[in-house]
């Protein structure tokens, strides 16, 4: 199957989500440098799930680039893939407002273990659709920090109901691990 379609697809419900978590910030209420401060958290918000989302296009399209076929179950798992990306603006826009509570906190944990999940799966969907492309299946590696992360984002949704700032101190840390580009990503460029 071509992966175009795959691709495009997904570019654009990235697109939709970045544009959906742009439009629920909101501006200052006055011109005053408080009335910015108080949008801090709304701002930082957006800007860790602005991360997240970029990660994610960026990881698709070095795991898709490296494909040379789909079949109807990477589809699949792209599509489960797509739905939790979708979940971001929603999370984020109420982590937004609620930084310190244990829901919101640990709910926005729960959408970014499950893309992890969904990554994960993808990964190993598209590797097993090129098994018979050798070269091709090892491209795209293996998947030792998706599963690190995963067991991290559960430790970090464990930990919201104690201390929501302490996981969303893991949320970041994450972010930043994932900043790192794999091995296999770059080598095959």
């Amino acid at each position: 199957m071509n992966k175009s379609r795959v691709e495009a697809l997904s570019d654009g419900v990235i697109a939709i989500a970045i544009t959906i978590m742009v439009l629920e910030l909101r501006t200052p209420n006055s011109a005053s440098l408080d009335a910015v401060l108080n949008l801090a958290p709304q701002f930082l918000s957006y800007l860790l799930s602005f991360i997240y989302v970029g990660i994610y296009w960026l990881n698709h399209h070095h795991l898709l680039n490296m494909a040379e076929q789909v079949d109807r179950s990477v589809l699949l798992a792209n599509l489960n893939l797509l739905f939790w990306l979708s979940l971001i603006p929603f999370v984020t826009s109420w982590i937004a407002g609620h930084h310190r509570d244990t829901l919101p906190v640990a709910l926005y944990g729960v959408v970014l273990l499950m893309c992890s999940v969904s990554f994960l799966w993808l990964k190993l969907t598209l590797r097993d659709a090129e098994k018979d492309h050798p070269l091709a299946a090892m491209a795209i590696g293996s998947s030792r920090k998706n599963k690190y992360s995963i067991f991290l984002y559960a430790l970090a949704i464990a930990l919201s109901y104690w201390a929501p700032l302490g996981a969303s101190f893991f949320y970041v840390i994450l972010a930043l691990l994932w900043f790192i580009p794999d091995r296999h990503f770059s080598q095959s460029y």
